[in-house]
């Protein structure tokens, strides 16, 4: 769900462009170089090792040991092997980050090319989209120092805001680091946020993706975990305190944007007016299985401090549930817009990407 400067991005839901694979490797060199089970294999002990519940990673690499035992991916290369191996792990237990990546150009012989989309502009739209209503679309949360600056001069210019409205809608995940310039603005005191968790083996072998983030202060948590609190501290600027906040959601809010999403829900400071967000919830890092294949393996989860739920699956609910293509005609009214305008303009921002999840919820 959730990256830093440090930490690798859980937008595999989303076909992340911020988490770049491994620099290609031909489909025949990969084979040579690391055979289908011996991928497999490497694939099986992470998860078991590493994965954010021990039992179900117990689970998922006896599951691919059973394909590997069975011959079911010697065959198998490119695209194939992936989603043969995938197809297995979710069977045991859906996981909205869990996806093994086959080395680039590397589909079967006559098999068509996956459809890969251009990458994420991270901001679009930065403005004032009707008097006294600041506007501003995230497509992703990435590790990029510009885009912090960005986002740090768009709360800047438009601290004297009556109502921000923060497009998550096509938002595919990320890191904290947009967040932290963000929230600053938003509060009148210090406030925790949500509370993010990484299985304890990970963090004591150094491998936490989130350890050593300024605004995430470390707590007592549940046994064989290391938990962190994520907090806002206010900066000195108090004109944005009572602005009003809107956070637009849908399908196709994942990760690091459902933790925006349930960070102004869990503190009330904001509205989230949509679709029910895509339901990835575990943060991790990306791990090198051979030949030109990649995993990430979720180590961690985020969960709402007080009642201790994450969102994995089920996504977190919408204040104000409407179709996504409608939720901004239905805060621009709700701030005063009229009704034949707060049309036009949100036919002039609507976003350009999906808004609605990518393949099927998962499973609880």
């Amino acid at each position: 769900m959730i990256r830093s400067a440090r930490l690798l991005p859980a937008l595999l839901i989303a076909a992340s462009v911020v988490a770049l694979p491994l620099v290609a490797t031909p489909p025949a060199l990969a084979a040579d170089e690391e055979s289908a089970d011996q991928i497999a294999e490497k694939y099986a002990a992470l998860l078991e090792r590493d994965y954010v519940y021990p039992e179900t990673g117990k689970r998922y690499a006896a599951a691919i040991r059973a394909g590997i035992a069975a011959g079911r991916y010697t065959p198998l290369t490119g695209e194939a092997l992936g989603e043969a191996i995938d197809r297995d792990v979710n069977a045991v237990a859906p996981d909205g980050h869990l996806r093994l990546r086959a080395p680039e150009g590397a589909a079967a012989p006559g098999t068509p090319a996956p459809v890969r989309r251009p990458p994420r502009v991270p901001i679009e739209q930065p403005e004032w989209i009707a008097p006294g209503i600041a506007f501003i679309r995230f497509n992703v949360f990435p590790d990029d120092p510009a885009v912090t600056a960005a986002a740090a001069k768009f709360m800047a210019d438009h601290a004297d805001a009556k109502a921000i409205i923060f497009d998550l809608r096509t938002n595919g995940g990320g890191g904290l680091d947009q967040m932290d310039v963000i929230f600053p603005w938003l509060f009148a005191e210090p406030t925790r946020l949500v509370t993010m968790a990484t299985r304890a083996s990970v963090d004591a072998g150094g491998g936490s993706p989130i350890d050593g983030i300024a605004s995430l202060r470390l707590v007592k948590g549940d046994v064989g975990m290391v938990a962190r609190e994520h907090w806002a501290t206010p900066n000195a600027d108090a004109r944005l305190r009572d602005a009003k906040i809107y956070v637009l959601t849908s399908g196709g809010t994942a990760s690091a944007a459902e933790h925006f999403s349930l960070a102004m829900k869990h503190t009330r400071r904001g509205t989230l007016v949509g679709a029910p967000t895509a339901g990835a919830n575990h943060f991790g890092r990306g791990d090198d299985l051979g030949g030109g294949y990649s995993a990430f393996i979720p180590v961690g989860r985020t969960y709402d401090p007080t009642t201790g739920k994450d969102w994995e699956g089920d996504g977190v609910q919408p204040d104000i549930a409407v179709p996504p293509a409608e939720a901004l005609v239905r805060v621009l009214t709700d701030l005063g817009v009229a009704a034949d305008e707060a049309k036009r303009l949100s036919d002039a921002h609507m976003p350009s990407r999906p808004m609605e999840r990518r393949g099927p919820a998962p499973a609880r």
